[in-house]
């Protein structure tokens, strides 16, 4: 499967706002995003007063994509899911995203961010209802237990993140750190996923 192994700075720089892909670096002075707040190349900062309806889309669908860390064939399975789904569109796709195992342990705030979520779970640090589930996409749903390896509770990482903690988890998550699990309560809201998409432009997007 194809991977992204160029600076994560940048996709952030390109979309024009923080996607929160490199943990607490994002929250220093020393945030390329704050630092040089245009996009990457030597056009970079041209390229947002010439986009067009059509460039603006896209942005949103690459921001999205970006930010969960999911590759392009990928998004458009999930986008067909969503389509298919009762109920409104835009919000069916982000449920499928935060459904996402590697979005859950990063939402629960077992990591610093989702590349790390991602990298862990493929190496087998987490359970889902007692089970080892090494697959990143696996989709979680109301009542399954998302938990770390007995074993896996001295990494460094994890422990540094779940010590350090950013606040509670999301209302459809509940957190228990004495179990080092957490559980997932409900299907979240539109109010419950904090992120800045606007997911009405990805579904003019591929309803064209």
């Amino acid at each position: 499967m194809a991977t992204y192994r160029d600076a994560k700075c940048r996709l952030c720089r390109r979309e024009g706002e923080k996607l929160f892909l490199k943990g607490m670096k994002c929250f220093t002075d020393k945030c390329p995003v704050d630092r040089r707040g245009y996009a990457p190349g030597e056009h970079g900062r041209d390229r947002r007063a010439k986009e067009t309806n059509y460039g603006i889309q896209l942005r949103e669908k690459q921001k999205a994509r970006r930010m969960y860390g999911v590759l392009e064939a990928q998004f458009r399975t999930y986008f067909r899911r969503a389509s298919r789904a009762s109920g409104v569109t835009g919000l069916a796709l982000l449920q499928l995203l935060e459904a996402r195992l590697d979005n859950v342990v990063f939402r629960l705030g077992f990591t610093p961010n989702r590349n790390t979520a991602r990298q862990l779970v493929r190496h087998r640090h987490f359970t889902v209802n007692g089970r080892i589930v090494d697959i990143p996409s696996f989709r979680v749903r109301p009542g399954d237990v998302v938990q770390v390896r007995e074993k896996s509770r001295k990494i460094p990482v994890i422990k540094a993140a779940l010590e350090g903690g950013r606040g509670e988890p999301l209302g459809w998550l509940q957190l228990d750190k004495d179990s080092w699990s957490g559980r997932i309560v409900s299907v979240p809201t539109r109010e419950e996923i904090p992120v800045q998409i606007q997911e009405q432009l990805i579904v003019e997007l591929y309803s064209k």
